[in-house]
């Protein structure tokens, strides 16, 4: 198979036309046998690897034939300089004639210092770094101005590769990048949940900005710390979802303080003089994530520190559902969807095909697809899903080359990696990207199982999909009614 470089950078107009892409640029980068080359289409070329159509070898195949497959260079007549000066291998020639792999090795070296005091884990750091997939990769990354302080920092052994010295640096994404990166190579301890322990940083961080009004930062630590904080360390449930928990917990945190402020900017008043009437003249205005504060009011009655309060749930007047109509439009549109990528098209058609939360599916294993010549099935519940024959094409490509496994996930189980080491994509970027299609999540969910349960009973169908079977005979009832009057079915609302 062969193995192709994706390219996202935009292309300019200019007045040349590419014999390759056919898009007009600006400028053309080589003359082969074909035609001129842009720049996009040769450095895509120049990283396109697998057996060459014509003579069966495996290597680099940046020609390509009047059938349009890829060629290596002896047989496409290319006379371009394509070996790195320092390796000898195949491929793009960056800087002083080397390729990206050599290039690569060379800065980190140079950086790093890995045998200046001799370090192993430095020394590691180097040889992992240089033997990701697609090299390029870390030329960009080391370009960050934050990553490249860090990386210095290292070097000069400022910086040491512990927990402790990270916490002391101000927090950023290139931060955690690099430290998610060491703990997956074992050149740092782990630490538990890696999310629990963001969170732990957070914590500590907005109490840090409240410590001059002791009227909010006292009841916010309290329910940080006594509260929030305990509950995520002293959970023991493998299958809780650790994002989501730590997330929600921030809300709440956030929004207690925001009702606190109005409480004092507001009112003149503090937590502990509250009254019925603060509450009800703050969740009647504004935004409706007020009503997060819920867990701040109801915990602090629990805890013996506050009066118990009335505040009324909010509940969804319908439960949103799209016809069988729309979810087939969708699907289709999700197949022809080119441009967009692929691990997105794939999230989306699970999503569609079997009404799983996104979390799972953020979740899912390669392991969990089992490919065999009878057939291709997903495990998402106890029993193994089929998935349709026509997508097969489309689940086997991304199998062959999920998203962000050309970096340092490059080893990762996930079928979704994430950017992180070690890590899967989180359920809120996926739904993000899943969004993106235009795809209202919970109205397909509930539209993939209303039509699932028409076809298959609610015991079978739950050990399927994972569910309960009291969820699933729910769907069955519901599927059983006219769609009209769906939303007015006095039922509790599905999540």
């Amino acid at each position: 198979m062969t193995e192709r470089a994706s390219r996202g950078r935009p292309r300019s107009v200019g007045d040349h036309e590419c014999s390759r892409c056919h898009h007009m640029v600006p400028r053309i980068r080589v003359n082969w046998p074909e035609g001129q080359i842009c720049g996009p289409c040769f450095t895509t070329a120049a990283r396109t690897y697998g057996q060459c159509a014509f003579c069966g070898a495996e290597r680099l195949l940046p020609g390509r034939s009047s059938t349009e497959q890829d060629i290596c260079r002896d047989c496409a007549g290319i006379t371009t300089n394509l070996e790195c000066d320092k390796c000898g291998r195949e491929g793009e020639r960056l800087r002083g004639g080397q390729c990206a792999r050599c290039v690569v090795t060379g800065d980190l070296e140079r950086i790093l210092a890995p045998h200046t005091p001799p370090d192993m884990r430095i020394k590691r750091l180097v040889t992992e770094l240089a033997a990701v997939p697609r090299p390029e990769s870390i030329i960009t990354w080391m370009r960050h101005p934050i990553t490249k302080e860090l990386l210095n920092r290292i070097g000069a052994r400022e910086l040491d590769l512990t927990h402790e010295a990270f916490d002391a640096l101000p927090p950023s994404r290139s931060l955690e990048h690099l430290r998610e990166m060491l703990v997956h190579h074992r050149m740092m301890p782990g630490r538990g949940d890696p999310r629990l322990a963001r969170f732990e940083t957070w914590v500590d961080q907005r109490l840090a900005t409240l410590q001059s009004i002791p009227t909010i930062h006292t009841p916010i630590e309290q329910f940080a710390r006594w509260h929030h904080l305990r509950r995520l360390r002293e959970s023991t449930d493998p299958t809780r979802n650790m994002d989501n928990a730590t997330r929600c917990a921030k809300q709440e945190i956030t929004e207690a303080g925001k009702f606190l402020r109005w409480l004092r900017d507001g009112h003149a008043t503090t937590i502990t003089k509250l009254r019925q009437a603060h509450l009800d003249a703050y969740l009647s205005e504004g935004t409706t994530t007020r009503s997060a504060i819920r867990n701040f009011i109801r915990w602090r009655a629990r805890a013996g520190i506050g009066h118990p309060f009335t505040i009324a749930h909010r509940t969804a007047r319908t439960t949103p559902i799209a016809s069988s109509r729309q979810r087939l439009e969708l699907i289709k549109t999700v197949v022809e969807a080119q441009h967009t990528h692929l691990s997105t098209r794939i999230a989306a058609l699970i999503l569609l095909l079997y009404g799983i939360p996104v979390r799972r599916i953020s979740e899912l294993a390669v392991g969990d697809v089992d490919a065999t010549p009878e057939q291709t099935t997903i495990r998402i519940g106890p029993l193994p899903a089929p998935i349709p024959e026509p997508l097969l094409p489309l689940f086997h490509q991304h199998l062959a080359a999920r998203g962000n496994h050309h970096t340092m996930n490059h080893r990762t189980p996930w079928l979704f990696p994430g950017t992180r080491a070690g890590h899967h994509v989180t359920e809120q970027a996926l739904m993000q990207r899943i969004r993106g299609l235009g795809i209202d999540i919970q109205a397909v969910r509930n539209a993939a199982l209303h039509d699932l349960a028409k076809e298959i009973d609610p015991a079978s169908l739950a050990d399927l999909l994972g569910y309960s079977t009291q969820i699933m005979n729910l769907h069955a009832a519901r599927a059983a009614v006219p769609m009209a009057t769906y939303p007015a079915i006095n039922r509790p609302q599905l999540h």
